[in-house]
């Protein structure tokens, strides 16, 4: 298997109101166990990120586990092999995300874009198109 090289970085530190979040999203990561409702919250922020940071992505999909499941303990999930779709092609990524106890804010949150996966690669990481 050949490593993605990670070519982009950002670091945010930030506490996102669950008031600032999109009320449908918030109603939806309330009817979440925490464990999940960590994740997703964390997906959803690294699409938001993108979205904001590198405006040639328009992230509508993220896979925290494609390439190894991620990292998760209490209120921080580490995904050092994620993927995120845009435009129908999927890319690198790696995120750093904390929450806080409830998991409806983030604290901080930090990732890395990588490179384009060859849609040859796609089954092999979980993602389709």
């Amino acid at each position: 298997m050949r490593p993605l090289v990670l070519t982009i970085g950002a670091t945010i530190i930030l506490m996102q109101p669950a008031a600032a979040m999109d009320a449908r999203f918030e109603r939806s990561l309330r009817m979440l166990a925490p464990p999940e409702r960590l994740e997703q919250l964390c997906d959803y922020t690294a699409m938001q990120e993108i979205r904001k940071d590198h405006k040639p992505y328009r992230p509508d999909r993220i896979v925290a586990g494609a390439g190894a499941d991620p990292q998760i303990k209490e209120h921080t999930v580490i995904a050092r092999s994620a993927a995120f779709r845009s435009q129908r092609k999927w890319y690198a990524l790696s995120y750093h995300c904390t929450a806080a106890a409830d998991h409806l804010a983030v604290t901080s949150f930090s990732y890395k874009l990588g490179d384009e996966i060859p849609e040859s690669s796609w089954a092999k990481f979980g993602l389709w198109e």
